[in-house]
């Protein structure tokens, strides 16, 4: 299945942050990649913002930044293709994640320039709409969905739908999660999404609870069944998946079972029966000395190559570019 993988660096020494961290990826007809990451002193900083860059041929240029209010924090940007061929980049802003707001700029040239940031939702104040973390799906009936969660005040998982290409958003149902003996919900966000037939749509979703946990949906998204585990352990850390023409899944995440557990191995697995089980196929980072984090994956795909990023001990982005058979 595996036919080739090589592996490079995002984020070097032209890139004038100390840290980095939550990247996304794009790969475009073109040939070329984007990637994004928000880079700063530290996380949650107000110097930290959002960076572009762009991959030509094999070689990484220097990266722009993207600012919508230089006195607060960014994060967690996310790219995606609109239908007519911009490249949208939603990113969060605010100090406090519960108090987040999403903003986005849009490029007509690839990633070359980008317009001035604009509020997604405007006037929302609910925590923060679109993409959160992983890219929107585009479902069969040609929508965009979104997969979304909010921190206000309790870990909460949804979609986002847009029928008219990312102009505006509808917000979804909250995904049912499990209750704990207490009376509480467990906590879920960040999902990453397929659609496995028309309407068909599921997500496996990041929790405190040593595992991920899957939701499934018959109508779009518009509703979800009750949240349940899967196999797959996670130590409450971001995950993200790629689901290939036939019908293979690819998924990139931490096979480690303690919640807040150590971000370490990273790796992608495959599921060739829609998401029922998994084998892992490559490690992708392996801890060598106490303490690192190879965390907050993204991957996309163009035909049969995968192509992948990721936090590597907060101080760069890695990118994987991986060859499948098919």
């Amino acid at each position: 299945m595996l036919l080739s993988a090589q592996k490079e660096w995002v984020k070097e020494e032209n890139c004038p942050t100390i840290a980095c961290h939550a990247s996304t990826v794009l790969a475009l007809e073109n040939g070329e990649v984007l990637a994004a990451w928000f880079g700063g002193t530290a996380e949650g900083k107000d110097d930290v913002d959002i960076f572009v860059a762009r991959r030509i041929g094999a070689l990484w240029y220097p990266p722009q930044r993207i600012t919508a209010d230089p006195a607060l924090p960014h994060w967690n940007p996310v790219l995606f293709r609109a239908a007519d061929g911009g490249v949208i980049l939603c990113f969060k802003v605010g100090r406090k994640i519960a108090h987040w707001k999403t903003w986005f700029v849009r490029s007509e040239d690839l990633g070359a320039t980008w317009s001035a940031p604009a509020e997604l939702v405007p006037g929302d104040d609910s925590g923060g709409r679109g993409p959160v973390k992983n890219k929107p799906i585009r479902l069969s009936d040609g929508s965009l969905l979104a997969p979304a969660s909010s921190e206000q005040p309790d870990w909460l998982a949804f979609t986002d739908l847009s029928r008219d290409d990312g102009r505006t958003w509808t917000r979804q149902p909250i995904i049912p999660a499990p209750k704990l003996k207490s009376g509480r919900q467990i906590a879920m966000i960040q999902p990453t999404l397929w659609e496995s037939a028309p309407g068909q749509v599921h997500a496996l979703l990041r929790t405190n609870k040593s595992r991920i946990y899957r939701s499934d949906s018959a109508d779009g998204g518009k509703s979800w069944c009750e949240a349940y585990p899967t196999a797959l352990k996670n130590p409450n850390s971001g995950i993200d998946l790629t689901r290939l023409s036939d019908g293979r899944i690819f998924l990139a995440h931490n096979p480690c079972g303690r919640s807040w557990g150590e971000r370490t191995p990273l790796v992608l697995s495959v599921s060739e029966d829609e998401g029922e089980t998994w084998r892992e196929m490559l490690t992708l980072e392996r801890r060598r000395i106490p303490g690192e984090e190879f965390s907050y994956p993204a991957v996309t795909n163009d035909g049969c190559v995968l192509h992948i990023t990721y936090t590597w001990n907060r101080k760069k982005i890695a990118y994987w570019q991986i060859q499948v058979d098919g």
